[in-house]
């Protein structure tokens, strides 16, 4: 009598894995003509369902790239797509073509009368003209479409910059330095009591803890600590032009740092305040210069973002 045929398992096994593990073991058994339990058994020993888990991350691994490869082209596709449809809604506009350009140099620089000489009209009146666009209410809507496409990033990326003004304009000065006035011993007078006088102190807070990044400066000199921190007023300035961008609880919250900024410099200039000496110094140990601020809020061209003055 001929000897019963052992099984092949690693023909079993294969065909397990190529399920992935997806199959009813008793009617997998009776396919391939073995035990049940002698299939159950073995599938456990030899873990076949891990061998699955790696079969399966090898292959969604190898998969990857290509998927990111595909999800970055069909974004560089959406982006092309997305500044051919805004160059087409420009032309669109009821606007001359002086009037489309100055738009597109105005969301750049927000400096009206440059944007108007860009645009091609007369030095000699750009000042006057670039008054009268900002209110024509074509120039104003096609302005207003223009910056709502910066955060698409069809033509310049700008919520980085907006971000960090939110976080400038928003930063509480104590989260980076404790100051005020303290009385220290000098002296001892003839009966050996402390002579003690007022002075002004400003503490560091530990850098592990604060956002480096709005301190523009931080310096031990002969008069003690010196820190600068980037100018509230300015970030706030800068963040009216995006107001439309905004959502309402900033707009709100700038409208309050503005008031408690004007708040403190009337009640700064008041008499009998005790803290306006510490005040003072501590105003001018944070104040940028000139040529600091410009070279904080440089645009992405490294060029001043100027500001529109009316007569």
């Amino acid at each position: 009598m001929a000897k019963a045929r052992s099984p092949d398992w690693n023909s079993i096994k294969t065909d397990y894995i190529q399920l992935n593990g997806e199959v009813k073991l008793k009617e997998f058994a009776e396919k391939h003509g073995v035990k049940y339990s002698t299939l159950r058994s073995r599938k456990n020993r030899e873990k076949w369902d891990e061998e699955i888990n790696i079969a399966t991350k090898i292959k969604n691994d190898a998969t990857k790239p290509k998927d990111v490869a595909t999800e970055k082209k069909k974004k560089k596709i959406e982006k092309v797509e997305n500044k051919i449809e805004a160059v087409e809604k420009l032309e669109e506009a009821d606007l001359t073509e002086k009037q489309r350009l100055f738009c597109l140099y105005y969301i750049k620089s927000f400096n009206a009368t440059m944007s108007a000489i860009k645009a091609g009209y007369a030095k000699n009146s750009a000042h006057v003209e670039g008054y009268r666009l900002l209110r024509n209410d074509k120039v104003k809507a096609e302005i207003k479409r223009l910056k709502g496409n910066m955060q698409q990033e069809i033509f310049i990326d700008a919520m980085d910059v907006l971000n960090k003004y939110i976080e400038i304009a928003f930063a509480d000065i104590t989260d980076y330095v404790s100051f005020g006035n303290t009385e220290i011993v000098v002296d001892k007078d003839e009966e050996g009591k402390p002579i003690t006088r007022k002075i002004n102190y400003v503490d560091l807070k530990d850098s592990d803890y604060i956002d480096g990044t709005i301190l523009t400066e931080v310096s031990q000199g002969k008069d003690g600590v010196k820190v600068k921190l980037a100018d509230k007023m300015k970030a706030l300035e800068k963040l009216e032009l995006y107001f439309d961008l905004l959502p309402d609880k900033f707009k709100r919250q700038i409208q309050e740092e503005k008031l408690e900024i004007e708040k403190a410099k009337v009640f700064g200039a008041e008499e009998g305040d005790e803290d306006q000496e510490g005040i003072d110094s501590f105003i001018e140990a944070t104040k940028l210069s000139e040529e600091e601020a410009k070279a904080l809020f440089k645009d992405d061209d490294n060029e001043d973002i100027q500001e529109e003055k009316e007569d």
